[in-house]
C-alpha cells in the first residue's frame, strides 16, 4: 500500500515532466532535472535530517550509497529485462558526472567536513549544469 507522500511525489514528478515536455524540453533534460529531483527528494530529506542531528556519515553515506546502487545494480538489472538505449546522454553529461564526483573527494577529505561554502559551490555547479542543459 502506498503512503500518501509517495502518491503526491509521483504525481508531482509525472505532472512536472509532462509540462516540461510540452514546453519543449528534451526527455533527457526532464530526466536529468525533474525526474531526478523527484526520485531523490526522499534522500534529500534524510540527508538534511541527518545533518541537523549532526550525523554527517549518514547524510554522505545515503547519497554515495544510493548512487553506487543506482549505477551498479539498477543499470545492471534493467538491461536484463530490456536493452537500454540512451542516445541523448552525451560525453559532456558523463564527463560532468565523473568530474563532479571526483571533486567531492577532496571536499570530504579535508577534515571530513562539508561546510556551507562547499555546499554553495556544489549547488552553483549544479546550476551551471542546468543552464548548459536548458534549451536555447
Amino acid at each position: 500500500m502506498k503512503r500518501r507522500g509517495h502518491c503526491a511525489r509521483d504525481a508531482t514528478v509525472r505532472g512536472s515532466a509532462s509540462l516540461a515536455l510540452r514546453a519543449g524540453l528534451s526527455r533527457l533534460t526532464v530526466g536529468l532535472t525533474i525526474v531526478a529531483f523527484g526520485t531523490r527528494s526522499p534522500e534529500l530529506v534524510v540527508s538534511i535530517k541527518a545533518a541537523l542531528l549532526r550525523q554527517g556519515d549518514i547524510s554522505v553515506g545515503n547519497v554515495v550509497g544510493s548512487n553506487i546502487f543506482n549505477i551498479l545494480a539498477i543499470l545492471g538489472l534493467a538491461p536484463l529485462v530490456a536493452p537500454i538505449h540512451a542516445a541523448g546522454i552525451s560525453t559532456f553529461d558523463y564527463a560532468t558526472m565523473i568530474i563532479l564526483t571526483a571533486l567531492l573527494i577532496p571536499l570530504l577529505y579535508t577534515g571530513h567536513l562539508l561546510r556551507r561554502v562547499e555546499g554553495i559551490v556544489l549547488l552553483a555547479l549544479y546550476g551551471v549544469y542546468l543552464f548548459v542543459l536548458w534549451p536555447k
